[in-house]
């Protein structure tokens, strides 16, 4: 368990050592990187972390993550998240829940049903559990609600 939160890590003076010690965690399975502001961090991989925290950084893609094949939380709220490409990166893992507060992308149409979607093993968007009506396939619900207003 690691908390390495406010330490203003993204400073270019200081983003070359930090990412030199970031890939010797490899041990790590809780690791809290809040309000540093990061950028990328996908040449890092972090094989044991389950619980990864980011919160209030500069990510602007699930591109720029680290590698995390163990993920079980992930933590991305106000970061600056454009859209939800890369999120089936993480299809594979065993993410069970997902925050992505405070990001341009929680406002893209169909959000949470394309997240659902997405990963099959999250349970929990947000803080708020998988809903029944989160799990309905996207094209189908707008067909419907299409042909309802007819």
């Amino acid at each position: 368990e690691l908390n390495l939160s406010f330490q203003d890590l993204g400073d270019l003076y200081q983003v070359e050592n930090f990412k030199r010690i970031l890939r010797r965690l490899i041990r790590v399975e809780r690791l809290w990187l809040v309000d540093n502001s990061l950028t990328d961090l996908s040449a890092i991989r972090l094989p044991r972390c389950r619980e990864l925290n980011v919160n209030k950084n500069h990510f602007t893609s699930f591109k720029q993550l680290p590698k995390i094949p163990q993920i079980q939380h992930l933590s991305l709220a106000e970061n600056n998240i454009l859209t939800l490409s890369g999120i089936s990166d993480f299809r594979h893992t065993p993410l069970e829940s997902l925050i992505l507060k405070r990001n341009p992308c929680e406002f893209q149409e169909r959000y949470r049903q394309l997240v659902f979607s997405s990963l099959p093993n999250l349970k929990s968007l947000d803080g708020i559990p998988k809903l029944p009506e989160d799990c309905s396939p996207p094209e189908t619900r707008g067909f419907f609600r299409m042909c309802t207003i007819l």
